[in-house]
């Protein structure tokens, strides 16, 4: 079953031309096609099988399952969900079929049962694709002695353990265990078994990449450096075409995917993924740290339709109960899991879920299945309107994964992406208050193309910037395109190399005078008002702001600047707490720039991981504030209500969407959810674009039309309440 070089060579040279040819045929704007029952069903589109998937199904088997699973009650459950395709475990780590691959050890009961099988012909009598889940992460120490190459090894040579199971090692990517056994195990189950993918659990590896010391991996470049992230990136690309070649040798609709989560914390770069990418999943199961803000699934949407731009996504919502302490075996909690799946289907995913184990009625608690089947079943009702062509936002913020693996933030003590996400998910929050809608943008994507539609783009500390994109960005605002920046934005070069000065300075007229400063004995700094303005409104009553608590000392072209830098002093004791009298002129702590229909700001601090760290609601609305300046108080959807509302419109073959997801609850910023807290009414002012006349606005939760009006190009209506989620289905007449 091994692969000799030259056809190894000649399976990758085949795979990357049957992936190109399938991504030519696969790359439609929408995310979707026509409702249709059965996935499998030839769409008149002609759009592939796997981007008319609609809910996926996957139940992770464990070693007693060939014991106590029932076959029949497994594909019935999925059946009655309305799930397109399940996941059926291989896996790579234990065989769930009667393996003949060496070294594929076989599940401690299953006792000659062929339950991959079995499962595998029970959801194809039920009109169900399946895709067969592998694990090529881990592997049993059998092999140290005939395959001492596949494991990973420490600086001392020795076998990385995995831990929590004695006996289990971690594998290598760049080993013959990848390259060698896994398709030798990928093509026993393409000849036995009627499958329609391969899937590759815990692969590939996109953030923490791992430092190994094998053989294959001794000369490789150092961590935390650009070539070794390469070297990881071209290697992941290397296998993903060849197992997309190994899935195709079955049928040439056939495809492959990989587990590609982490979202804004990634480090391998997603777009390069995604241009070999026909399915791309986020495992993304729930909230898993002790505080998580409510909207991480949406957020982690928001990354995938960024590199995808309308290609087939998915999120696998963790029917278990997630969080900072695991418990696998019983259910979450049914509004957290609602909202979970809402993100999901809002974000222009679809959604995946999740149960391990299924003994005797798919486990001990079965609960697992209710919120699932609700949701589900409540969207295919709909399913025509889940069809997305693109997204109305005219907002763009700018992600940048490169600050993950080669930049280290003030504060971060010298380590290389330690907090560099913090700064995107301050001003994430800040976009959520202000009810605003927006669309991530990719840094490696900010061609004309990609950036006309946006009336505003923003640059959360995006510090490192190469010289191209800085042109890019600057051809951005000079076709009047505004543009707000903050911090060290463009500093560093793309390498994470500093630079004199800001890439950026001449956009908005500023240079830098000194390095970054801190706080100063745990104490923030202040920003004193020096004249009123628009993104002062609500300020009146003040002459002094809660400052950044970090700031880059600057000189702008501005001589009456808006905010200046309070210098620092001391917060205790209180008799000493004051700024000294007669302090000398201090640098512009917000700089602003007017040149036709293009507005700009550059903050000198940063001040959206100073709110993110604080929850000071002042440095929020200086930051709104500003949005809408640069936004011209201006955008396609406007909804007005109490409540933090995350929103989402999208054009559909349908008409027009607007999703309103509900995280007005105590526990927005820890799960879970114990019940929903509804909110309403809310407001609605959509622009249509084209002006076309709307015949009919339906709310789908609620099952219901409501009124509304047309004013041009606008549609104006009102939403009564918004229990956890809402769809509000716009029909042109």
């Amino acid at each position: 079953m091994k692969l000799d070089r030259r056809q190894f060579v000649f399976t990758l040279g085949s795979a990357a031309l049957a992936g190109r040819q399938l991504l030519r045929a696969s790359d439609s704007p929408a995310l979707g096609g026509s409702a249709a029952p059965d996935a499998g069903a030839t769409a008149p589109s002609g759009r592939p099988w796997h981007q008319r998937v609609r809910r996926v199904g996957q139940l992770n088997f464990n070693e007693r399952d060939p014991v106590e699973l029932d076959v029949n009650a497994w594909a019935d459950t999925w059946a009655e969900l309305k799930v397109d395709a399940v996941l059926v475990s291989v896996t790579g780590i234990v065989a769930f079929y009667p393996t003949a691959i060496p070294f594929h050890r076989r599940a401690q009961f299953l006792n000659g049962r062929d339950l991959f099988g079995e499962c595998c012909a029970a959801a194809k009598q039920r009109g169900l694709r399946v895709i067969a889940r592998f694990s090529p992460d881990l592997q049993w120490g059998d092999a140290l002695d005939a395959h001492p190459d596949w494991y990973r090894r420490d600086a001392d040579g020795r076998a990385v353990a995995h831990a929590p199971v004695p006996g289990l090692f971690n594998t290598c990517p760049f080993s013959a265990y990848h390259s060698e056994q896994m398709p030798a195990i990928m093509r026993e189950i393409n000849a036995r078994y009627d499958v329609d993918g391969l899937f590759t659990n815990a692969w590939p590896y996109l953030a923490d990449l791992p430092e190994c010391h094998c053989a294959a991996c001794r000369s490789a470049p150092a961590p935390d450096t650009p070539e070794f992230q390469e070297r990881h990136l071209q290697r992941t690309l290397e296998l993903w075409r060849l197992y997309t070649a190994i899935a195709r040798e079955k049928n040439p609709d056939n495809i492959f995917f990989g587990n590609l989560g982490w979202g804004l914390r990634a480090q391998t770069n997603l777009r390069a993924l995604a241009a070999e990418c026909l399915w791309f999943n986020c495992d993304n199961q729930g909230r898993e740290a002790e505080a998580m803000p409510a909207w991480t699934c949406a957020q982690q949407g928001r990354v995938a339709y960024s590199v995808m731009q309308g290609r087939t996504t998915t999120s696998v919502i963790g029917a278990w109960a997630t969080g900072a302490i695991r418990w696998r075996n019983t259910a979450k909690n049914r509004a957290e899991a609602t909202l979970w799946m809402a993100q999901t289907a809002a974000s222009g995913m679809r959604v995946w879920y999740h149960w391990l184990g299924g003994q005797t009625g798919l486990g001990e608690d079965r609960r697992w299945p209710r919120a699932g089947r609700e949701f589900f079943a409540w969207q295919a009702r709909h399913d025509a309107h889940f069809t997305y062509k693109q997204p109305l936002a005219d907002l763009g913020v700018v992600w940048a994964q490169r600050p993950n693996a080669h930049y280290a933030p003030p504060g971060a003590e010298g380590r290389p992406g330690r907090g560099a996400a913090e700064f995107l998910e301050g001003l994430y929050a800040v976009l959520l208050e202000g009810r605003f809608c927006f669309d991530l943008v990719h840094e490696d994507d900010l061609g004309p193309d990609r950036l006309r539609k946006y009336r505003a783009l923003v640059l959360p500390n995006v510090a490192l910037l190469s010289d191209a994109q800085c042109r890019q960005l600057r051809a951005y605002v000079e076709t009047g395109g505004s543009l707000l920046a903050t911090f060290e934005t463009s500093l560093y070069d793309e390498r994470g190399r500093a630079r004199g000065d800001f890439g950026l300075g001449d956009i908005f007229g500023i240079t830098r005078t000194a390095g970054t400063q801190g706080p100063v004995a745990n104490y923030a700094s202040y920003a004193r008002i020096g004249q009123r303005h628009e993104i002062l409104r609500g300020f009146e009553e003040t002459n002094l702001l809660p400052g950044a608590q970090y700031v880059v000392p600057i000189a702008a072209s501005d001589l009456s600047p808006i905010l200046t830098v309070v210098p620092a002093y001391s917060g205790y004791p209180p008799e000493m707490c004051y700024a000294p009298p007669g302090s000398p002129a201090q640098p512009p702590a917000v700089v602003l720039r007017e040149a036709g229909p293009s507005r700009r700001i550059y903050f000198a601090g940063d001040v959206e991981r100073s709110a993110w760290r604080s929850g000071n609601a002042d440095i929020a609305q200086l930051l709104r504030n500003a949005l809408r300046w640069v936004l011209h108080d201006h955008s396609t959807v406007t909804v007005e209500g109490a409540g933090v509302v995350e929103l989402f419109a999208w054009e559909t073959e349908a008409g027009y969407a607007l999703h309103l997801l509900n995280y007005n609850n105590p526990h927005l910023h820890r799960g879970w959810l114990r019940r929903n807290d509804p909110v309403g009414p809310q407001r609605v002012t959509l622009e249509i674009p084209g002006g076309r006349a709307i015949a009919r606005v339906e709310l789908l939760r609620a099952e219901r039309t409501i009124p509304h009006q047309q004013e041009g190009a606008r549609v104006i209506f009102t939403v009564p309440e918004v229990v956890d989620y809402e769809v509000a289905a716009i029909t042109p007449g």
